[in-house]
């Protein structure tokens, strides 16, 4: 099954779907490995991890695209890209979709802010007029090749302007032929249960660590009826977290071996990022004289 289809479906099913934010190929097989069944190229995760800034609009569409094909050839399951605003106009927004599409990702995300964006739990945001996006959902529409390729517009109309413009500009994405509709940043319960319950459309909702909507456990939103529920940064401040602690832990100790319960064994990492595939591929396509100048004689 194609992964475009594969996505559909699982937005489609009355069952929610979670899928984690990847910044990268490692973080995304990680997502994979975990049981997720999709996994989001997170446009912020990929600003800190690729430049070291926050999400800003500070991102080229070249380089989240390098990106976003790294990660989507990483795993086998469905990735949705970021397409930001589409880095300018529909007309830039009718390439981009080309280009993703043709990166093996299964669908993206584009948003109604004014370029440059910025996170949508940041200070600061501005929308575009609802015509304009409108014309961005069509060229998108056009530019796809499959039919399956999920357009998932999203709005970040709340902070600006209520959730009632958010409902409007989500049935009138709809109405333009949007798969899923991203609601961005609600404040809290009641308004996620009046986007869901008023936009005539699968709704996605974000499950930001620390941002400006309510943590509220999965099976709740499930029950009303949130199609996809995304965590884009929680892979990324996890890693985030993790590295400032060893490395404050090197510093001081010079050494980790008192912390050797909180690292994966080389034998571990090495199998996550594919080590006996690349054993397999030796010993099937190298010379055996190869293999056993290698490894002495090693056969899988």
């Amino acid at each position: 099954m194609k992964k475009t289809t594969r996505l559909k479906q699982l937005i489609l099913d009355p069952k929610v779907l979670i899928m984690p934010g990847a910044y990268d190929a490692l973080s995304a097989r990680i997502i994979e490995r975990a049981g997720f069944q999709a996994v989001q190229a997170s446009g912020y995760g990929i600003a800190a991890s690729y430049l070291g800034l926050p999400d800003v609009g500070l991102l080229t569409m070249s380089e989240m695209l390098d990106q976003t094909r790294r990660i989507a050839r990483a795993v086998d399951i469905p990735v949705m890209g970021e397409n930001d605003t589409g880095f300018g106009n529909a007309i830039n927004v009718y390439r981009t979709v080309r280009e993703f599409e043709a990166a093996g990702v299964a669908g993206i995300n584009l948003e109604d802010q004014v370029f440059p964006k910025r996170c949508g739990h940041m200070e600061g945001k501005e929308i575009i007029p609802l015509e304009e996006m409108i014309k961005k959902i069509e060229a998108a529409l056009e530019a796809r090749r499959d039919p399956d390729f999920i357009i998932n517009a999203r709005t970040d109309a709340i902070a600006m302007a209520g959730v009632e413009e958010a409902i409007r500009r989500g049935n009138a994405y709809a109405q333009a032929g949007a798969d899923l509709i991203f609601v961005e940043a609600p404040r809290s319960l009641e308004e996620i249960r009046r986007v869901v319950q008023e936009i005539k459309a699968p709704v996605s909702i974000n499950m930001l660590d620390d941002g400006k909507t309510p943590l509220i456990p999965v099976g709740e939103l499930e029950k009303m009826g949130v199609a996809r529920v995304s965590f884009p940064l929680t892979a990324l401040f996890a890693a985030a977290f993790a590295l400032r602690e060893a490395m404050e832990y090197l510093r001081e100790h010079r050494l980790m071996t008192g912390y050797a319960a909180r690292l994966f064994k080389f034998g571990e990492f090495t199998d996550l990022v594919g080590l006996p595939k690349i054993r397999d591929l030796e010993t099937r396509f190298l010379p055996e004289g190869t293999i056993a100048a290698k490894y002495g004689g090693w056969r899988t």
